[in-house]
């Protein structure tokens, strides 16, 4: 074949290779936030300094059971897509409960671990996990990771918490697609609260009443508050909050998914994006609430999202839980013109408090037949049974009706 003249080369585009990558330092991480930035539904969770801090820490490694596996598309030196992806050997911090079907598999003699997860470590915070400019990349990005998960004989794929854009992959690939709930605080766009208590005067009378009592008693105990943002978070302030943290989990009677150094990274590669509210009494702290902030409005997004994360205490003071973690945290959304307040995973009694039900996702690839259409029964039959549970929870709204 004869070549055509240097200067009459027609051009040819590097072409596009998937790369699996076992450490996120590996990753550009101005290209890995610029693709985030572009994304539907960006958290500060999905950020590389926070997914980085993960690994560094040794929070999420192969002695906690979390392998890093990213999955990136190149074309030459340019990042294309790109999504955090583990090889997990336990089910345990995901928020998407999947031990039923890791016994069935041990019933049946089958292997379940290890499994591959896209998602971000201990934090179920819905936003997109799959990075890609556009909806054939972000498939073609997902199809790269099925073929790993094939290549290495893995029995299943879990897609965590997802963006809408990913479930359209999700869905177009054969992911069996899944529902759950969590509980949500909005802003109208419409009729904003203008302050705490034309909020609490939109809820039914009864529940004013409680939140009032709740708050009554929590000043009553002598307590007051410090609201604090970066760079007004002194070092002493973050390490109260890791005993606080430390101390909700030993009560429970496991160690921290989080350690001090991971927190370490919190405090300098990404301390803005926290606020942090410190509960005192005669003037010694006693508990501490932690809550991340994303302002989608710099990237052109609708709105400020506040996330309710991590809580503890060293006292026990009664009602202090709800106001310093709902409470507090509403009030200076509203005054601070943040839109959303997302209250975590679970929680029925977040209802009372004005935070709604709203559904989150997931998307499971299954490689036996046979427990793929097991499992795609019984989600079907979950997700009847999770509308019945929402419309439940939508008769007992907390809210007045409109007149």
């Amino acid at each position: 074949m004869n070549e055509s003249p240097p200067n009459h080369r027609p051009p040819c585009a590097a072409p596009i290779i998937a790369r699996v990558h076992h450490r996120l330092q590996e990753l550009d991480a101005p290209q890995w936030d610029a693709l985030l930035a572009t994304q539907a539904r960006p958290t500060p969770f999905m950020r590389h300094a926070y997914l980085q801090a993960m690994e560094q820490s040794g929070s999420a490694s192969s002695d906690t059971g979390w392998l890093p596996r990213h999955v990136a598309l190149w074309q030459g030196e340019r990042l294309l897509a790109a999504c955090p992806l583990y090889l997990k050997s336990h089910s345990w911090g995901e928020y998407v409960f999947d031990f039923a079907w890791a016994r069935a598999y041990q019933q049946h003699g089958l292997r379940y671990y290890p499994k591959a997860v896209i998602g971000v470590p201990f934090t179920p915070v819905p936003g997109s996990r799959l990075l890609a400019p556009d909806a054939v990349l972000r498939r073609q990005l997902l199809q790269a990771v099925l073929d790993w998960c094939q290549s290495e004989n893995l029995g299943s794929l879990h897609l965590l918490f997802p963006g809408e854009q990913d479930l359209v992959a999700g869905d177009a690939l054969g992911l069996l697609l899944r529902e759950g709930v969590q509980f949500h605080w909005t802003n109208p766009a419409t009729a904003p609260f203008h302050d705490f208590e034309d909020f609490l005067a939109r809820l039914q009378r009864d529940k004013r009443r409680k939140i009032r009592q709740e708050m009554r008693k929590v000043r009553d105990a002598g307590v007051s508050y410090r609201h604090l943002l970066a760079p007004d978070i002194a070092e002493a302030d973050w390490a109260f909050f890791r005993s606080c943290y430390q101390r909700t989990y030993l009560e429970h009677g496991n160690a921290p998914y989080l350690n001090d150094a991971f927190w370490q990274h919190m405090q300098t590669d990404l301390p803005g994006q926290w606020l942090l509210i410190i509960a005192e009494r005669a003037g010694h702290p006693v508990a501490s609430s932690l809550i991340g902030l994303h302002d989608n409005t710099r990237h052109g997004g609708p709105e400020r999202i506040a996330y309710g994360r991590y809580w503890g205490a060293l006292e026990r003071i009664d009602c202090l839980h709800f106001d310093l973690c709902y409470y507090q945290p509403l009030a200076w959304c509203i005054a601070n013109g943040y839109q959303r307040f997302e209250g975590g995973a679970q929680g029925e009694h977040k209802l009372a408090r004005a935070l709604l039900p709203q559904t989150t996702h997931s998307a499971h690839w299954i490689a036996d037949a046979r427990f793929r259409a097991a499992i795609a029964d019984f989600l079907q039959q979950e997700r009847e049974h999770v509308g019945h549970y929402h419309d439940m929870l939508d008769a007992h709204s907390p809210l007045r009706p409109r007149d």
